[in-house]
């Protein structure tokens, strides 16, 4: 099992990167909450993993702290929730707000996830509730191997195609993604700016 990843951040496209570790390049899949805190292309960062093997890929996921490899973990033992859904689910919340949404059991919130029925929120809530209690609040600083914190940065310019783009990979409909990112677009956001923007507005 993969565990943890140190190295340079080659590309980005939300949902995914490519990190060059060593000279060998790994593509990960990140939810948006771990995406939007990633450094600009070509510097150093750390991401935790989780390796998910089907008979057709390997497929493996990168988070920014391990709250958020926890919450992964958890969704995909929940019956009907598989590892797209998961990155669905840990794009549209932080683990802070879907711990909060679950034991509020605001189940209009969950069910406005795309992929997320009103009986899979209602599963998430029976299976989840109560086991958040005592996680720890989410991290953004990645300790390095020197001892030293990178603060994740946010800076990277992009374009709003790349925005609709990521909407699409997470399972909104295409016509669906561009009204969104339309309905927040503003010059100034990056596209991690404009998704996140789409997102909170989506809820």
């Amino acid at each position: 099992m993969i565990g943890r990843l140190h190295g340079t951040l080659l590309e980005k496209q939300p949902p995914e990167i490519l990190l060059d570790v060593q000279g060998v390049g790994y593509e990960l899949l990140l939810p948006m909450t771990s995406f939007y805190h990633l450094p600009e292309v070509n510097q150093t960062v750390t991401l935790f993993t989780h390796l998910v093997v089907r008979e057709d890929a390997h497929l493996l996921f990168g988070f920014a702290t391990k709250q958020d490899r926890t919450l992964f973990r958890e969704l995909i033992k929940t019956n009907g929730v598989g590892p797209k859904l998961a990155l669905a689910i840990l794009s549209a919340m932080s683990v802070d707000e879907f711990a909060f949404a679950i034991e509020r059991e605001e189940l209009s919130k969950l069910v406005k996830i795309p992929g997320v029925g009103k009986k899979t929120a209602e599963r998430l809530l029976v299976e989840l509730k109560g086991k958040f209690a005592n996680m720890p609040k989410a991290d953004f600083f990645v300790k390095m191997p020197n001892g030293s914190h990178h603060e994740l940065d946010l800076s990277t310019p992009n374009y709003e195609d790349d925005a609709v783009a990521a909407l699409v990979a997470l399972g909104y409909k295409a016509l669906d993604a561009e009204k969104m990112v339309k309905r927040v677009a503003k010059p100034e956001l990056t596209s991690e700016q404009l998704i996140r923007e789409a997102l909170k507005a989506a809820l």
